[in-house]
């Protein structure tokens, strides 16, 4: 990845999120099945729904307990 591609990932990684059942969790720790359901809705508008497919496809490739160790 490119130094800006890991820093969108590491802001991602670190998002906290603003609203609903979930609001104050970093998007890394939603459960898959709310990141799945959001796929299935359609993610929201602008940077929060591009964080959150990235969380997204994170989840589904099992990639979380690798990034765990970026989250501040």
């Amino acid at each position: 990845m490119t130094e800006p591609a890991n820093q969108l990932l590491i802001e991602a990684i670190n998002q906290t999120m603003p609203f609903g059942k979930y609001a104050g969790r970093k998007l890394l720790d939603l459960p898959e099945p709310y990141l799945v359901w959001f796929s299935q809705q359609g993610f929201p508008e602008g940077k929060l729904g591009q964080q959150l497919a990235l969380m997204h496809e994170v989840k589904v490739n099992g990639l979380e307990t690798m990034l765990k160790p970026l989250l501040r």
